[in-house]
C-alpha cells in the first residue's frame, strides 16, 4: 500500500478544487490518503470537496479538515499532522499532478541521501500555456541557491515552490519544525532551507501543471517583476511580512 499522504491547503478555491481532486481519482498506484484542510472557505470549496468524494476508491482515505486559523503554511502544518503517511506530498488546489506520482515520489525518497523533492511545473491557462514564465520558474530553482548560497548549491541545494509539489519525509518534517507558520509567503523556500540540512533537495524531471490565474491577472511583464523582486528581496533576508504585500491573493 502506498506510503503517501497528499495534503491540500484550501481557501476559496471552488474554481480549481474539483479538477485537480479528479486528477487524484485516478493515481496509479494510489495515494494513502487525501487530506484537505479548509482555512475558512467562504464559497462553496466544502461543499465542493465533500460532493468529489465519491469520485473516489473506497480503499482511499479522504478527509476534509476545518482549521481555525487561514495560512498556508498554518494550514498544511495542521494537515501534515492528521496525516498518517510516512510521506508528505504538499499539493496546490490549483495544480493537476500525473497518475503516477506516487511511484515518482517514493522511488525519489528511496535515496537516503534525498530529503525534499518537487516537479517542474508548467503554467497554464484555459487558452494559454505560460512558456517563458515557466522556464524561468525552473531556472530560479537552480540560479537562486547559486546566487544565495553557492556553497550548498553545490551540496544539493535547490528551491522549490508549493507549486512544484514539494514532498518529503513525515519523521524529517517533524524533526525540522514543518513550515514556518510566521511566513505569510515564501514559506516552501524556507522549508527547502530546513530541509536541506537532513538531505539534498531535488528536482525530479517531471511535470506538474499550475493554474496560471496570477499571471493572468497581473500580465506576464508585471508578473515576472513582481517574482523577481520578492525572490531576491527574500535571498537577501527582507522580512517575508513586508514582501506579502507585493503579493496579492488571487483566486
Amino acid at each position: 500500500m502506498s506510503s503517501v499522504s497528499i495534503i491540500i491547503p484550501t481557501l476559496n478555491e471552488a474554481s480549481s478544487l474539483e479538477q485537480t481532486l479528479r486528477q487524484l481519482t485516478v493515481l496509479n498506484p494510489k495515494a494513502k490518503e487525501i487530506v484537505i484542510v479548509d482555512g475558512g472557505s467562504s464559497d462553496n470549496t466544502i461543499e465542493l470537496a465533500k460532493h468529489c468524494l465519491h469520485f473516489f476508491p473506497l480503499n482511499v482515505d479522504v478527509q476534509i479538515i476545518k482549521c481555525d486559523i487561514k495560512g498556508r503554511a498554518v494550514q498544511m502544518n495542521f494537515g501534515a499532522r492528521n496525516a498518517s503517511g510516512d510521506i508528505l506530498c504538499f499539493l496546490h488546489a490549483d495544480t493537476q499532478v500525473s497518475h503516477d506520482i506516487v511511484t515518482v515520489i517514493e522511488q525519489t525518497l528511496t535515496n537516503s541521501k534525498i530529503s525534499c523533492g518537487g516537479f517542474i511545473s508548467l503554467m497554464t491557462g484555459t487558452q494559454t500555456t505560460r512558456w517563458g514564465i515557466s522556464l524561468h520558474n525552473y531556472l530560479k530553482t537552480y540560479y537562486a541557491p547559486l546566487i544565495f548560497r553557492p556553497y550548498s548549491f553545490f551540496k544539493g541545494l535547490r528551491l522549490l515552490f508549493g507549486d512544484q509539489v514539494m514532498f518529503c519525509r513525515r519523521q524529517d518534517f517533524l524533526k525540522c519544525g514543518g513550515f514556518n507558520e510566521a511566513l505569510p509567503i515564501m514559506e516552501d523556500g524556507d522549508l527547502c532551507l530546513k530541509l536541506f540540512k537532513l538531505g539534498q533537495i531535488r528536482l525530479v524531471n517531471r511535470v506538474v501543471t499550475t493554474s496560471d490565474r496570477r499571471v493572468a491577472r497581473w500580465g506576464a511583464i508585471k508578473a515576472t517583476a513582481i517574482y523577481l523582486y520578492v525572490g531576491i528581496l527574500w535571498g537577501v533576508g527582507v522580512d517575508a511580512n513586508y514582501l506579502k504585500k507585493f503579493y496579492e491573493d488571487i483566486r
